[in-house]
C-alpha cells in the first residue's frame, strides 16, 4: 500500500478538466447481459472509437484470452492501435467508475489516487478482484494511491465513484438514499457529518449538498451519476420526470426542490438545467436506470446514452448548448443498459498531471 499521508491542499478535479487518459474495462460477465455479450463487445469498441479520438483509452482486460478479443474487436472497428492500450488485470465487472479509484490533484498538480473500499455496492459477492483495481491502476500510471479511511474508526471507507460529482471547486453532490439508506447501508455508523469530514479530507470538499434519491431501478441504490451531474462552476443539468403517475417524478421532482435554493462552495445560487428522463426501459419485469444524466465528459467531446427515444434529440441539444467546445455524441445504450449502467457507470478519467 502506497504512503497513507495525503498531499497538501488535494482538490477532486472537475470531469471537464483536462484528462490524461479514460479507463475502462472490457466486457466478459455475461450475466450482466444475458444473452447480449457479443452485441455489447461491439458497443465497447465503438465507445472506445469515439473516446479515442479525444484522449488515450486504458482497457483492463480480466484475462489474456479478453485481451486477444479485444483487440479482434478494436481492430475490426479500425481504432488506431496507438490510441488505446490493454492490461492484463483480472476483474469481476466492467463498472470503472466504483471500483476504480478516484483522482484529486495537488496545489503542485500533481496527480493521486484515492482508493475506496468496493464491496460491489453491498449486495454482490464477486468483487474480489474487483478490489484490487485500484493497486493494478497505481502500477500501470505510476501514481501514489492512498486508501480513504473512516473518521470515526480505523476502517476503510466504502464508496463508489458513481456516488459522488462534482464542480472542481469544492462542491460534491451526493444522494441519502446511497450513503444514509438502511436499506443498503456501506459504512454503518457512519453519520452525514461523518461523510463531510472524509470528502473534506481526502476531496478537498467545502460543500456537499445532499439530494434525496437516485432513479428507479438503479441497481446501486441511489447513485448521484443518474440524476444530476455539474457542467460548470455554479451549474448542473438535473433529470425530471414529467408523468406523475411515473415511479420517478415525485423523488426527482424533491431532489429539484432542494436544488432551487442550493448554494455551492463558493456561495453561488446553484443554476438548475432540467433534462428529461427517456421512457421507461424494462429486461421482462425489471424496469432498468436508464437515464440521460450518466453521459461522460471526454476532452474534446460529451458522449449520451441515447434510448431511441423521443427526448433523445432534446437532450443531446440541451448539452451542446452547454458545451460549445466539445462535439455531443449520442451513443446507443438500450442493450448497454440491461448491465444496469451505462457511459459514465463504465469510465473513470484520469487527470493530466503537470
Amino acid at each position: 500500500m502506497s504512503s497513507p499521508a495525503m498531499p497538501p491542499k488535494c482538490l477532486m478535479p472537475a470531469e471537464w478538466e483536462t484528462h490524461d487518459a479514460t479507463w475502462i474495462a472490457w466486457p466478459h460477465h455475461e450475466p450482466d447481459w444475458p444473452g447480449k455479450l457479443e452485441a455489447i463487445r461491439w458497443v465497447y469498441a465503438d465507445i472506445v472509437r469515439v473516446l479515442a479520438r479525444s484522449e488515450r483509452v486504458e482497457i483492463l482486460c480480466t484475462d489474456e484470452a479478453s485481451h486477444n478479443l479485444a483487440r479482434r474487436y478494436l481492430d475490426q472497428t479500425r481504432v488506431p492501435a496507438d490510441s488505446y492500450r490493454l492490461h492484463v488485470q483480472p476483474i469481476d465487472r466492467t463498472w470503472l467508475r466504483d471500483s476504480a479509484p478516484t483522482a484529486v490533484r495537488a496545489a503542485d498538480g500533481s496527480i493521486t489516487w484515492i482508493q475506496w473500499k468496493f464491496n460491489a455496492w453491498a449486495k454482490y459477492d464477486d468483487y474480489h478482484h474487483d478490489a484490487h483495481i485500484p493497486a493494478a491502476v497505481e502500477c500501470i500510471t505510476g501514481l501514489k494511491r492512498i486508501e480513504a479511511r473512516r473518521p470515526d474508526r480505523d476502517a476503510p471507507l466504502v464508496l463508489e465513484g458513481g456516488a459522488i460529482d462534482t464542480d472542481g471547486q469544492g462542491t460534491l453532490l451526493v444522494t441519502e438514499e446511497c450513503l444514509m439508506s438502511d436499506v443498503q447501508c456501506r459504512n454503518p455508523g457512519l453519520s452525514r457529518e461523518g461523510y463531510e469530514q472524509a470528502f473534506r479530507e481526502y476531496l478537498g470538499i467545502e460543500k456537499v449538498i445532499w439530494l434525496g434519491s437516485g432513479c428507479a431501478g438503479d441497481d446501486t441504490h441511489g447513485h448521484v451519476d443518474d440524476i444530476a451531474r455539474f457542467v460548470a462552476p455554479g451549474k448542473l443539468v438535473l433529470a425530471v420526470e414529467s408523468d406523475p403517475a411515473d415511479e420517478n417524478h415525485a423523488p426527482l421532482q424533491d431532489n429539484l426542490r432542494r436544488l432551487r435554493n442550493a448554494t455551492d462552495a463558493a456561495g453561488r445560487r446553484i443554476e438548475v438545467i432540467p433534462i428529461p428522463m427517456p421512457g421507461p426501459v424494462f429486461f421482462e419485469d425489471m424496469r432498468l436506470p436508464a437515464s440521460y444524466a450518466n453521459f461522460y465528459i471526454a476532452n474534446r467531446m460529451v458522449v449520451v446514452p441515447t434510448f431511441n427515444d423521443p427526448n433523445d434529440r432534446a437532450v443531446l441539444d440541451t448539452l451542446a448548448g452547454l458545451f460549445p467546445g466539445r462535439q455531443v455524441i449520442g451513443l446507443h445504450a438500450r442493450d448497454l443498459v440491461l448491465g444496469q449502467g451505462t457511459l459514465h457507470c463504465l469510465s473513470q478519467q484520469q487527470p493530466s498531471g503537470p
